[in-house]
């Protein structure tokens, strides 16, 4: 890395007081992630070089969200050659699918992906009518093994994820390995459907075969139009709420954590990434207020083997959120599930 090394972004706010979109030129330094914002329209300086440690190079890349200093900023475009050069050549999205068959190894396979290099930017769980799946899969209408494909679609529930990275569409392809999970295991064992597939149809996994595919499968799960797309799959009955907090997530650790859940014996019923505001966090813990922060140090020595004794770092940053008491389960599961994913 260079020590004179400068990435320049446009990124837009949306400024809720007074209605407007507002744009910044952003700067970062990678030598000691820190960050400068100008203001476009006025001309003038909004945040002097300041040290964020929160920010990282990999977050940085046209259409991702950010969070500094409690503002979340929408990189839209770079803002010099040398940026757009260095940071954008070959960056790419993709569709990556769990199929019913792999489901319960969601975990395993969110850490191959992260492990991978990918960037999970999108993710939720949904489970296909037959009209939608017919709908997604209408390219193989004329196949014959396309009324047992749809079957097997809407058999149960799946994830669809929205994932970046250098040349994506063929490396996540490369990392699910030959269609048919018997002759992956042959030719390509560490791969996905290698790993976690049972054969041609039950093969864990689907990834987009081009970039015009991927933009188009990326629209149907998450729609750009104003849509919904799919519907999630929360039932609101005996269930609890889990927030994999942005640390853990930044840290590559969601993976880990979802497979703790699952080999405590819990179901995941539904699953869905969300880029909280400021105004949306305020509400959701507005009844913790006063409430004594769980601490990973304490639970490190009571609890050792927890998911903040393994993963959290302090009283904030302490990997998860569960919810307290029963009574505060379904509305919580519905504050995501229903208010925000609408």
């Amino acid at each position: 890395m260079n020590e004179d090394d400068r990435y320049v972004f446009i990124a837009e706010w949306y400024d809720p007081n007074a209605a407007l979109q507002r744009r910044y030129q952003l700067l970062y330094y990678p030598k000691d992630a820190s960050v400068e914002m100008y203001d476009v329209k006025n001309h003038r300086v909004f945040l002097r070089r300041t040290k964020y440690e929160a920010l990282r190079k990999e977050d940085l890349y046209v259409g991702n969200k950010i969070n500094v200093f409690s503002r979340h900023l929408h990189l839209v475009d770079y803002g010099d050659q040398y940026t757009a050069r260095r940071l954008g050549s070959k960056k790419e999205k993709t569709l990556a699918m769990i199929k019913p068959d792999a489901v319960t190894k969601l975990g395993s396979i969110i850490e191959a992906i992260l492990d991978t290099g990918f960037t999970i930017t999108k993710a939720k769980m949904v489970k296909l009518s037959r009209a939608e799946a017919m709908d997604f899969y209408s390219e193989h209408q004329s196949k014959s093994f396309f009324n047992d494909l749809i079957n097997f679609m809407t058999s149960g529930p799946i994830i669809a994820m929205e994932v970046i990275g250098d040349e994506a569409v063929a490396s996540w392809r490369k990392l699910l390995g030959p269609t048919n999970s018997t002759v992956a295991r042959s030719d390509s064992p560490e791969s996905i459907r290698a790993r976690f597939g049972t054969d041609g149809t039950k093969n864990a996994a689907h990834g987009s075969d081009s970039i015009a595919s991927a933009a188009r499968e990326l629209e149907f799960f998450f729609p750009s139009s104003g849509g919904r797309g799919p519907k999630n799959t929360a039932t609101f009955t005996k269930s609890t709420c889990c927030i994999i907090k942005p640390h853990a997530v930044s840290e590559g650790l969601t993976g880990k954590i979802i497979n703790y859940i699952l080999d405590g014996g819990f179901e995941i019923a539904a699953l869905q990434m969300f880029t909280m505001e400021k105004a949306n966090a305020e509400e959701f813990y507005e009844v913790y207020k006063g409430v004594v922060a769980e601490y990973p140090e304490i639970a490190r020595h009571l609890r050792p083997r927890t998911i903040r004794a393994y993963f959290g770092k302090n009283k904030v940053k302490n990997a998860v959120h569960c919810t307290d008491l029963p009574e505060d389960a379904v509305l919580e599961v519905q504050y995501f599930f229903k208010i925000l994913d609408n």
